[in-house]
């Protein structure tokens, strides 16, 4: 009896060290997650992909006192999904500036079935043809400039060499395209893409579009400066 009572006691002491370790551990945040402004500082939403998922907290933290940096609450996909969902992303709210992606989802190859990053070899097509591409990226924006707030394009990031359902030098292509849409909207562009491939074996995964930990903090340093320019401008 009384190993039976040493054994729970033991059971109970453990299991609430366990416990006290849990509650002391700081809660992981979301990128994904809303945030509440912070009155009299200038509202920047940031709209892409995983890409920006990966940087938005690290931008975050070096913006703290000086912007309210939102996010979409979701991985911004293709413009297809763009398209269909901007108006939601926008909101009622005010903006002062935009900073913007859409391009690796574009540019990626699909199954006749849907499948996800299907070889083009095996007969996967590009789930948004480039002037398709081109069409979407006027309308959305034409919507965002309704706003009123700063737009800044950020061109789309390279793909690595081995990368799944994604080919090298289709970000050029699609960048070129968005290029034309920048100038004619009178946009400018952050440059990702020359930094990340200059740097691609430090930043970035191999054979993935996705990036280091490190990466993205690099990244996001340049993304708040650039976003702090571009407020002052």
């Amino acid at each position: 009896m009384k190993q039976i009572f040493a054994f729970i006691l033991m059971a109970c002491l453990i299991g609430g060290t366990l416990f006290a370790q849990e509650a002391k551990k700081p809660k992981r945040i979301s990128p994904l997650t809303s945030i509440k402004d912070v009155a009299g500082l200038p509202r920047v939403l940031i709209i892409g992909d995983s890409i920006s998922i990966g940087y938005t907290l690290p931008t975050r933290a070096l913006l703290k006192g000086k912007v309210n940096l939102h996010r979409i609450p979701t991985n911004g996909g293709p413009t297809t999904k763009g398209v269909a969902e901007i108006d939601k992303w926008l909101g009622d709210g005010k903006w002062d500036l935009i900073h913007f992606n859409w391009g690796l989802h574009d540019l990626k190859y699909m199954g006749p079935n849907g499948e996800n990053l299907f070889p083009k070899e095996k007969g996967g097509k590009v789930q948004v043809p480039i002037d398709e591409y081109e069409k979407n990226l006027h309308k959305l924006v034409a919507r965002m400039k309704k706003t009123g707030a700063k737009l800044v394009w950020r061109n789309t990031t390279p793909v690595p060499p081995g990368s799944k359902g994604r080919y090298v030098g289709d970000s050029v292509r699609f960048n070129e395209a968005a290029a034309r849409v920048m100038k004619k909207h009178g946009v400018p562009t952050l440059d990702l893409f020359t930094m990340s491939k200059e740097r691609m074996k430090e930043l970035m995964r191999p054979a993935n579009v996705h990036y280091f930990p490190e990466g993205s903090k690099a990244l996001a340093e340049v993304v708040a400066k650039d976003i702090l320019k571009r407020l002052k401008d």
